[in-house]
């Protein structure tokens, strides 16, 4: 099914043709007329404004929504409090991740789920069955992802509430604007930043009352092109592009976060994934490229003339003035410095480096 946001006019305004690749159905304005650069520039020291509606949201909801939502990943749902959301591994039954996925709770029997291109709904339809559970997929909503330090500035004067006192992954119901919405924090850029969900009939004026209250602030539009720079200076994962192989495992790509050992409930794969941890075949790693250009996706690390892994993403980062690149690499040659050479007709040296790229410590996202 095709899906439009309420933004692409505003999408060509900016200069947008709207005719790249599709995801999740849906048109993404990849680029705008301004500078991708600028744009990294604007949501690292200001504010940057993204049209992230491509994203899929599933409303889960009815007495079995818990119950059905803790089969299906590999984190504690019952542990979720109303007002937080975690992300979560969802595994297929040998193990393998099959999707992105955030669990949003709003209350005990009203969940959403944030999802990407993989196997979630099929998935979630088959576990409804017989159950007292309403799985439906909201094609209203439109997300609207404002990522900066300056966010803030922006956005807390037209709250009725203190927003510096919003957690990480926690989010609210409020009006912005004088529209019903709910605000949370978090993104996908490396910085502080809220993501706010309206509905369809709001999201043009929320967009524009965000830019103008924002215009003081630096603050500009941002297209996905740049919020690709930034998530790979963030060392964020995509799905399922950081997991070519189809197969790949949480503790594969540096995901142990998102699978709680100690969770008493059943979920599909749980056998497999817990039995295929310390047994992985390769190693989420980051390169820095003697290069001054974007290394190719897909190309092959090499030691000693051996292959001994891939690259899964790949920019230069103008921002770090770096060649930058996430990998897979067996795990025998992980070890921060090694030296490869990755493949291709003009072969690249790099070395293995600490991730995340850009602020390492990921104080922007969570300061102390």
């Amino acid at each position: 099914m095709t899906r439009n946001s309420v933004l692409n006019v505003r999408h060509r305004e900016l200069g947008c043709t709207l005719d790249g690749e599709t995801w999740n159905g849906m048109p993404i304005p990849w680029s705008y007329h301004t500078d991708v650069n600028d744009e990294v520039v604007a949501v690292r020291t200001r504010a940057g404004l993204y049209d992230v509606s491509g994203l899929n949201i599933v409303n889960v909801s009815g007495p079995a929504a818990l119950k059905i939502l803790d089969k299906l990943v590999t984190i504690d749902v019952t542990k979720l409090e109303p007002g937080t959301s975690r992300l979560a591994g969802e595994v297929n039954e040998e193990g393998a991740l099959v999707d992105d996925i955030m669990v949003i709770c709003d209350d005990k029997e009203h969940y959403r789920l944030s999802h990407g291109s993989g196997a979630t709904q099929q998935t979630l339809a088959e576990l409804a069955k017989g159950e007292d559970v309403t799985v439906e997929q909201d094609y209203d909503v439109h997300i609207l992802s404002l990522q900066g330090p300056r966010s803030i500035d922006i956005l807390d004067p037209e709250l009725d509430f203190d927003l510096a006192q919003l957690p990480y992954f926690k989010h609210i119901n409020t009006t912005l604007f004088g529209r019903d919405v709910v605000i949370a924090r978090g993104g996908y850029s490396g910085e502080r930043g809220y993501e706010v969900y309206c509905s369809a009939a709001d999201a043009v004026y929320l967009w524009d009352m965000i830019l103008e209250k924002g215009q003081p602030f630096g603050a500009i539009p941002a297209s996905w092109d740049s919020l690709d720079l930034t998530r790979v200076e963030a060392a964020l994962l995509f799905f399922p592009f950081d997991m070519p192989e189809g197969d790949t495992t949480p503790w594969e790509v540096n995901m142990d976060w998102c699978v709680d050992l100690d969770k008493p409930g059943d979920y599909i794969g749980k056998d497999a994934v817990l039995k295929l941890k310390g047994r992985e075949r390769f190693k989420q790693i980051g390169l820095e490229c003697m290069t001054n250009q974007a290394v190719e996706i897909g190309a092959k690390l090499l030691i000693d003339g051996k292959e001994v892994g891939v690259i899964t993403s790949a920019i230069y980062s103008q921002y770090l003035m770096k060649s930058i690149a996430m990998a897979h690499i067996k795990p025998q040659y992980s070890q921060l410095g090694t030296a490869v050479t990755i493949d291709s007709d003009k072969p690249v040296k790099a070395n293995i480096v600490k991730m995340p790229f850009y602020d390492p410590m990921r104080m922007r996202t969570h300061p102390k």
